[in-house]
């Protein structure tokens, strides 16, 4: 399977290791041709307008829509959860989502970088010890549709929110697992939602 990780603006190098620790050779991707020879996606955290931007400025936008709309099995952490998403609550001026997972999303809902912070998840999907989720300027989903697997939530001021989920062959985290040296959540992005 041909992997490739989003190289326009984030951390796309934190995934290529992340994906060479689980046997897979990934490819940093950041051109139209480059992006039609992959199998797979991963959209890194990073800020989710820039990203956003230079896709358009790059005519990269409308491809990864596409080819996320068509089926291509996509995983977006942190900023790449909001640019999955089918909306954003707070968008940055004329800020547009490749869309993905029926869900709108609150971008720095945990707060300012100054508020980044890590914690033990339950993720329902991933068995052995709770995953640390290192959030960082994350966002929550504040809504999303029946259709959308709820895999880790969060409780602030007693309200939970999804900050893990899964619709179809499109996965999205709030947090960073790949700054964490712990692969489940690459490998079950590889092993199950890559499965065709």
């Amino acid at each position: 399977m041909n992997v490739g990780v989003l190289a326009l603006q984030g951390d796309f190098r934190e995934h290529l290791l992340a994906l060479g620790d689980c046997g897979v050779t990934g490819n940093l991707v950041k051109s139209a041709a480059e992006i039609s020879q992959i199998d797979a996606l991963i959209i890194p955290g990073g800020e989710s307008t820039t990203i956003s931007k230079l896709a358009k400025a790059f005519d990269l936008f409308d491809l990864i829509s596409k080819r996320i709309a068509d089926g291509m099995p996509t995983y977006g952490s942190c900023a790449g959860m909001i640019l999955v998403a089918k909306s954003i609550l707070d968008p940055a001026s004329q800020q547009e989502t490749f869309g993905g997972i029926d869900m709108q999303v609150r971008r720095n809902a945990f707060g300012r970088q100054t508020e980044s912070f890590e914690v033990d998840l339950d993720f329902k999907v991933i068995s052995g010890a709770p995953f640390r989720g290192v959030f960082i300027r994350a966002p929550w989903v504040e809504s999303c549709d029946k259709g959308v697997e709820v895999l880790a939530s969060l409780e602030v001021a007693g309200v939970k929110h999804p900050v893990a989920v899964r619709q179809a062959h499109v996965l999205a985290t709030s947090f960073h697992p790949e700054l964490t040296g712990d692969n489940r959540v690459h490998r079950y992005f590889l092993e199950e939602v890559c499965k065709k």
